[in-house]
């Protein structure tokens, strides 16, 4: 399994990452487990979660059981030090934790006593805030995002607060790196800023949306991305189940996203199913599997630190793990670039 670093940290990381926002709802707890077995012996031992976790439906009940789950695997087994753990901090993006409280040094110390205690650890790898306070153009609000009512000064002094309060977690050993997720380019450029000014933790990732279908990274954040060493976590690398090909045609499948949430978190629309199949066609030419063709274009990406992929069941992961090392060819990655220049992200 290809590794790469993690910021300019002295961390490494397997270039799939375990997704598991499904536990909880979607994947039970005896499949959650062997899936982290099956992750842990495929040398995929990059783990992604989030406090609020699970989702699909995101609801109160259940928020927290995704942490709790692998911190369950982790009493079971007892191989805490072999896995290198990610999960994050909601702030604003979800109300059902902390009545959606924006981050900040009050809110950070108690989320990780949370984290911690469900996860059944004491320290985090790598902590990320899940959304801006200031808000963002993820999830399809990049067509209307309106930055122009931001308060510069009032967003700088939050997150020199939160630098503050990042700082004092790494002192006492509760964090070992920081990260940020749904961010933009001025946004990571601020964070990045502020941390070599103040000495405070840098940070060494951000976890956006990226795949096939939407490449919105590939413009300013992918230079930021080379310039300042901060790798790309992508979320959604197949298009939540889009490039796996099973909605072409309408097909709904039983137990699948789409049947439960109606257009994939507004990722459905006219164009959507007529661009997938041209990457379909593609990799059907070249005898690729389109989940692996997918997942290996991500991880050959120059600013892709970790692809983070979700597997419902064990059978789906058994799936990703038998093409993890696959490497595209030149021409391959360039009729990818042919299709997304002709027919551009739909989303």
């Amino acid at each position: 399994m290809k590794r790469n670093r993690l910021g300019r940290t002295d961390i490494e990381v397997s270039a799939l990452c375990l997704g598991t926002m499904t536990y909880g709802t979607q994947t039970p707890i005896e499949d959650a487990h062997q899936q982290m077995d099956m992750a842990l012996t495929a040398g995929i031992d990059f783990w992604d979660t989030a406090e609020m976790y699970p989702v699909n439906p995101v609801a109160a009940e259940h928020q927290g059981r995704s942490e709790e789950f692998i911190g369950s695997w982790f009493e079971k087994s007892g191989r805490r030090n072999e896995v290198i753990l990610a999960t994050k901090h909601s702030g604003e993006g979800m109300k059902i934790v902390r009545d959606g409280a924006p981050i900040s040094s009050a809110t950070i110390p108690e989320a990780i006593d949370g984290s911690l205690k469900r996860l059944k650890t004491d320290y985090i790898d790598l902590y990320q805030f899940h959304w801006p306070n200031r808000g963002s153009y993820m999830f399809r609000k990049n067509w209307t995002f309106d930055p122009s009512d931001q308060p510069r000064a009032e967003t700088l002094d939050n997150m020199a607060d939160c630098l503050e309060a990042l700082q004092k977690e790494v002192a006492r050993g509760r964090i070992r790196a920081f990260g940020l997720s749904n961010e933009s380019a001025w946004g990571m450029a601020q964070w990045v800023r502020l941390a070599e000014e103040m000495g405070a933790p840098r940070a060494a990732s951000i976890q956006n949306e990226y795949s096939l279908l939407c490449r919105l990274y590939d413009t300013d954040l992918a230079e930021l991305s080379h310039q300042e060493d901060v790798g790309l976590m992508a979320f959604s690398p197949l298009a939540t189940g889009l490039l796996t090909g099973k909605y072409q045609g309408g097909a709904v499948p039983e137990g699948s996203r789409l049947s439960i949430g109606r257009n994939l978190g507004g990722r459905m629309n006219d164009r959507t199913l007529p661009i997938t199949q041209l990457y379909l066609d593609l990799a059907a030419r070249h005898d690729l599997d389109p989940v692996h063709m997918a997942l290996a274009w991500c991880m050959q990406r120059p600013f892709m630190m970790s692809a983070i992929f979700g597997a419902t069941t064990a059978a789906q992961l058994e799936h990703i793990i038998a093409g993890k090392d696959l490497v595209l060819s030149d021409a391959v990655m360039r009729e990818i670039d042919q299709i997304h220049q002709s027919a551009p992200a739909p989303y």
